[in-house]
């Protein structure tokens, strides 16, 4: 996988121009749906305009949950190629917060929740000093100081990207509500168990006994 394919990409289609993204999904849609994976905000980024399916008679920009669907899939296989001790995921969201530590638990991550320290991953002298290999972003808004140090020593960057988000320096968007409480706990968990399935590879039956609610945060 390159960055090249990662950001505002149209829809996948074979020859004839027929729509070739899975016809099953991760989960019922329904999950989806009633999760708030797919609710995005008023205001539209240009490079997020690619994924969304409508606009609510509110003003509110519905996101494509088959795309969000088949990002969780690509961003599955694509994390599950790190060492997990060099994968890190942060979240200075207070609602990604939870799913973040809870993710980091069950893939071996390494988890920043809540401040990300200046120089994490740029100043050695730092006690919190990290060399990752791969980073995640739950808002690549609200988690900039850590995107732009990803940025700076080079290392690709999975972000979850709300409707409003700038896309520039996420080389593989998830596009999916990131202000959600119940929103963030499903995309987490559905990526956590999509990345131990990828290591162990097809047909291996991983299991799985983590629900979405273990993943939400408290009101």
């Amino acid at each position: 996988m390159t960055p090249d394919e990662t950001l505002a990409e149209p829809m996948p289609t074979d020859s004839e121009g027929q729509d070739t993204r899975p016809g099953e999904l991760l989960i019922p849609e329904d999950t989806y749906l009633t999760s708030g994976v797919h609710i995005g905000t008023q205001q539209k980024s240009a490079s997020m305009r690619h994924f969304v399916y409508k606009v609510r008679f509110d003003g509110l920009h519905v996101l494509d949950i088959r795309e969000t669907d088949r990002r969780i899939r690509l961003a599955a296989k694509f994390l599950a190629r790190y060492p997990p001790e060099k994968v890190l995921i942060v979240s200075q969201r207070q609602y990604g917060q939870k799913p973040v530590k809870v993710f980091a638990k069950t893939v071996g991550a390494v988890s920043f929740a809540e401040r990300f320290v200046p120089g994490c991953l740029t100043n050695p002298s730092l006690a919190e000093y990290f060399e990752p290999k791969v980073l995640v972003v739950t808002d690549p808004a609200t988690d900039q100081q850590a995107l732009s140090e990803a940025v700076s020593i080079g290392i690709p960057v999975v972000g979850l990207c709300d409707v409003n988000n700038e896309t520039r320096n996420v080389d593989l968007v998830i596009p999916a509500n990131n202000k959600g409480r119940v929103a963030l706990a499903t995309v987490y968990w559905l990526l956590a168990r999509e990345i131990l399935k990828a290591r162990a590879g097809a047909g291996v039956e991983v299991p799985y006994t983590l629900t979405i609610e273990d993943f939400q945060a408290a009101l």
